[in-house]
């Protein structure tokens, strides 16, 4: 489980970090070469870029690195589905709560997921309909909680 100090972090990663970041998650450790290809193969960017992004994340705390050879292999620190679910807390945290079942429902329009996820939701959202309050309160403003966010 990923520790509190430690959700910083994921929100400092940049666009192009994630990027980064998602090779490694899908190749399992891998040396800078690899890692350089695959980029290469996706992306228009220099292998100084590349290994900027990975000594980034590595400072992060987010990749470790160890060297075997000539090349240094590196491991993420932390899972993805353990980091989506984290960045996405830490956006949720900025929005007003009574405008998180909106954004949600657009997400699900708007993302391609199987129908075994969709089952997944239906079967979640049924369960949490059961202790569901009528209306969910602002959260925007210190003792406005009855108020309607615009």
């Amino acid at each position: 489980m990923i520790e509190l100090n430690e959700v910083k972090k994921i929100d400092e990663i940049t666009p192009a970090e994630w990027q980064i970041m998602r090779l490694i998650w899908t190749m399992g450790a891998s040396s800078s070469r690899s890692i350089i290809d695959a980029v290469a193969s996706k992306r228009d960017w220099k292998e100084s870029t590349i290994k900027t992004l990975l000594g980034r994340l590595v400072k992060k705390g987010l990749l470790t690195r160890v060297k075997q050879g000539q090349h240094f292999v590196y491991s993420s620190t932390v899972g993805e589905q353990n980091a989506m679910n984290l960045s996405a807390e830490e956006l949720f945290k900025q929005m007003c709560d009574m405008r998180k079942g909106q954004t949600i429902m657009d997400l699900v329009s708007q993302s391609k997921i199987s129908k075994g996820d969709i089952n997944q939701l239906v079967k979640m959202l049924n369960q949490k309909l059961k202790t569901a309050p009528d209306k969910v309160d602002c959260n925007c403003l210190p003792g406005n909680m009855n108020m309607d966010c615009q």
